[in-house]
């Protein structure tokens, strides 16, 4: 086989550890927060004292601040330099902070430790969808972009299985060392399969790519769409999985991972097709699609007893404990959150990959493009912390949905505004 065939499995395999890891946080997210226990009635951090809720929503607003620090000087650094020695960097960066997660006992160093993770995840999602997007033809990029994510999915399914059955088996230390292990093997398979990049750009690309139209378009969707976003696939198993004295359903760690696996399994079988009929249909109608779907499968999440209830949906399955009727509703909503995003998300990568490409500065395109993300991924789990502890669980999803539907609003009207009405089916 042609070495050069084998540089796209090379980079999903990179997406593939990144998702791993990734996931194996969200997924025991509801268990640190019990092991470490912020939910005293008062936190102290230097002689001021925090509610639980903020601290609650900083173990996911850390990794959230160091991934917005992160992405400008890592964008800048894959388009003046190597993008294949930076995606190495991070790469490295991020085995040394899950080695670092097993010998976390308190809140703050959990924060720390997820801010060191932010960065590598950052550096590792930017560089490898750099390199897919600059490696792929035109007609054929949102369909790589899929690939890509379908790999990032299918770890996501795979770490959250894992993660449950590991920790339930053996506490906190196997789980970290299994992603240790996958992250190295992805270096190995970048060092053997992916050239070095040596496509140089000058200067500093982001303030061009951030007045293209086509991305002040989309901007005002994705800023509305982070805080979605970011609630709904927080607070999900969140739900699943914390006490039912602070809104939640009290289930297991299976049962949580069971809601997780149910989106990420929709979205990785959809979207190398979504992403096929993106390159051919047009990239605006996906996006305006799947993101209005999602809003509305988002509010209908806090239903999900009501919907179970109404159904008779079983208590007792095999391998899970302690369910009520709302687990199989849940795992349902959550299978539809994926077939909805799986409409939006490659259409949006290849956006922003088709822009960086013609204004030669992908990686920026792609800086732009999280940076647009992280003012409502940081803002919204103090604000999911809030709502769970000071209004009801139910008001995350709420909140979630509506912002998503507003987004999409936005969306149109930008189109309209800048495109004329025919925007939807030309652009």
């Amino acid at each position: 086989m042609d070495r050069s065939s084998l540089r796209f499995p090379a980079l999903y395999l990179t997406r593939f550890a990144g998702g791993f890891g990734f996931i194996t946080l969200v997924t025991l997210l509801g268990k640190y927060i019990t092991e470490l226990d912020p939910s005293a009635t008062v936190v102290p951090l230097l002689g001021i004292t925090l509610s639980a809720g903020f601290v609650i929503g900083m173990f996911t607003t850390g990794f959230t601040l160091a991934q917005t620090v992160a992405v400008v000087p890592l964008a800048w650094a894959g388009d003046r330099y190597d993008k294949r020695l930076v995606l190495l960097g991070v790469m490295l960066l991020g085995v040394v902070a899950y080695a670092v997660f097993p010998f976390v006992d308190t809140s703050w160093g959990f924060v720390g430790a997820r801010a060191l993770q932010g960065v590598a995840v950052t550096g590792m999602g930017l560089m490898s969808l750099s390199l897919v997007g600059e490696l792929s033809e035109l007609g054929t990029r949102a369909n790589h972009i899929g690939k890509a994510n379908s790999a990032r999915f299918a770890a996501a399914i795979l770490g959250s299985v894992a993660a449950g059955g590991l920790y339930e088996a053996f506490g906190f230390s196997p789980v970290f060392s299994l992603i240790v292990v996958v992250l190295l093997v992805a270096v190995g398979g970048v060092v053997a399969l992916v050239p070095p990049d040596d496509s140089r750009v000058h200067g500093f690309p982001f303030s061009d790519l951030a007045l293209n139209r086509r991305i002040l378009a989309i901007t005002g969707f994705r800023a509305q769409y982070a805080v979605a976003v970011t609630l709904v696939r927080t607070w999900v198993p969140l739900y699943a999985t914390v006490a039912a004295a602070s809104g939640g359903l009290a289930y297991g760690a299976l049962a949580g991972s069971a809601t997780v696996v149910a989106e990420k399994f929709t979205n990785m079988l959809l979207q190398p097709y979504t992403g096929s009929l993106s390159d051919r249909v047009g990239r605006a109608p996906f996006v305006a699609f799947g993101g209005a779907a999602y809003g509305l499968v988002a509010l209908a999440v806090p239903f999900s007893p009501a919907v179970g209830e109404a159904l008779g949906a079983p208590t007792a399955l095999p391998v899970f404990e302690n369910l009520g009727p709302a687990f199989l509703p849940l795992v349902a909503f959550s299978g539809l959150l994926g077939v909805a995003d799986s409409f939006r998300e490659p259409a949006s990568m290849a956006l922003f990959a088709d822009e960086g490409t013609d204004e030669g500065g992908v990686a920026s395109s792609f800086g732009v493009r999280e940076l647009v993300w992280r003012p409502g991924s940081v803002v919204a789990p103090l604000l999911g912390g809030w709502l769970m502890t000071g209004v009801g669980m139910a008001w995350v999803f709420w909140v979630g949905g509506a912002a998503a539907i507003s987004g999409v609003v936005t969306f149109l009207a930008a189109l309209v505004y800048l495109y004329g009405p025919s925007a939807l089916t030309e652009w």
